[in-house]
């Protein structure tokens, strides 16, 4: 098969590959039908994680399931399948309580930017749709195996309820996903924080009511301006460096939370400065696998439609295309197709 691997930063190569096997007998083989480039695999193409040998690529698929083991019984092969990039049992205490990204068998996806994918824990970790789904509906569906159910987990973390006001720090897929999120737990009023005029109408478009471009402590005055000094309820912070950050808990009331899910580069947080905030503060790898029946639910039945956050689409061999187009700010999420 053909697949991403990253030799260096800035070099991602399309090459010839191993076919994946079945290792372990709770593990599926699926057939790519979408994938696509993360903000986050920007980290290490850009420079900012070592990348210390040439390794696959890639954590976000929807597939047609090929081949499982004799442990997987709820899918079956010819099924089509929507994961999560972080794996999970589904059953372990950690995922009944509802944190599967944090499950005592989890393994992290980095593979997915390929043909063929091996999907370890599948019996826990695969959701099927009880049909194959409309083409027009895979982006949206590719979009809810990580950006979507990031977004989600962004706004749950923040504690959005029905009439707060949001603030979306980061407008990336994530950040977008972010207000698609708050707006269906109803908040009143979001906040979208961009400074590119097609993200700002996209955000707009998901349910953002502000925008401000303004960021560090500029962007902070300004959320400040827009309530009545106090700051928001919630803020989802969606980008994970030191800025971002202190923009969020800044941003946040007395009593607000902050959700962070953008994965951190050098933030620190002072203690003393966060104790008399009285701002909560939770966030992480999303439990994605907990949210995955709702979200599909929510997409098939037209509800929302996270999948035009991706602006670039390509066949998977121009798969360094869509990192430099991605590293470059001329896409916002490059999507795949073998």
């Amino acid at each position: 098969m053909r697949g991403a691997v990253i030799h260096a930063p800035g070099d991602v190569r399309f090459e010839t590959l191993d076919d994946p096997k079945i290792l372990h007998p709770t593990d599926a083989i699926i057939r790519t039908v979408a994938t696509c480039v993360c903000g986050s695999d920007l980290w290490p193409y850009r420079g900012a994680e070592p990348v210390d040998e040439p390794h696959p690529m890639g954590h976000e698929y929807v597939g047609i399931v090929e081949e499982v083991g004799s442990e997987v019984t709820h899918v079956k092969p010819g099924r089509f399948v929507v994961g999560s990039f972080a794996t999970s049992d589904n059953t372990c205490a950690h995922c009944r309580n509802g944190w599967q990204s944090s499950c005592l068998n989890r393994e992290f996806m980095s593979t997915c930017q390929a043909d063929y994918v091996r999907i370890p824990n599948a019996h826990g970790t695969l959701v099927a749709t009880d049909e194959h789904p409309d083409a027009e509906l895979v982006p949206s569906l590719l979009a809810v195996s990580d950006v979507m159910g990031t977004g989600w987990y962004a706004a749950v973390a923040a504690e959005v309820t029905p009439g707060s006001t949001a603030v979306v720090v980061g407008d990336g897929a994530v950040g977008l996903c972010g207000v698609i999120a708050a707006k269906e737990l109803g908040a009143e009023r979001i906040i979208a924080m961009s400074r590119h005029e097609s993200r700002q109408k996209l955000a707009l478009e998901f349910g953002a009511t502000d925008i401000v471009g303004e960021r560090g402590e500029d962007g902070v005055a300004r959320i400040k301006d827009l309530t009545g000094g106090i700051g928001a309820d919630s803020v989802l912070e969606c980008v994970g460096t030191a800025e971002s950050m202190r923009q969020a808990l800044h941003s946040a009331r007395p009593g607000g939370n902050v959700g962070f899910v953008g994965v951190p580069h050098d933030v620190a947080i002072d203690g003393q400065e966060l104790f008399f905030s009285h701002v909560g503060l939770r966030g992480g790898p999303a439990p994605v696998r907990a949210y995955l029946p709702d979200l599909i639910d929510r997409v098939l039945a037209g509800r929302i439609d996270p999948g035009k956050v991706f602006d670039l689409a390509l066949p998977l061999d121009q798969v360094a295309e869509g990192y430099r187009a991605m590293d470059e700010r001329r896409a916002v999420k490059a999507l795949l197709k073998p």
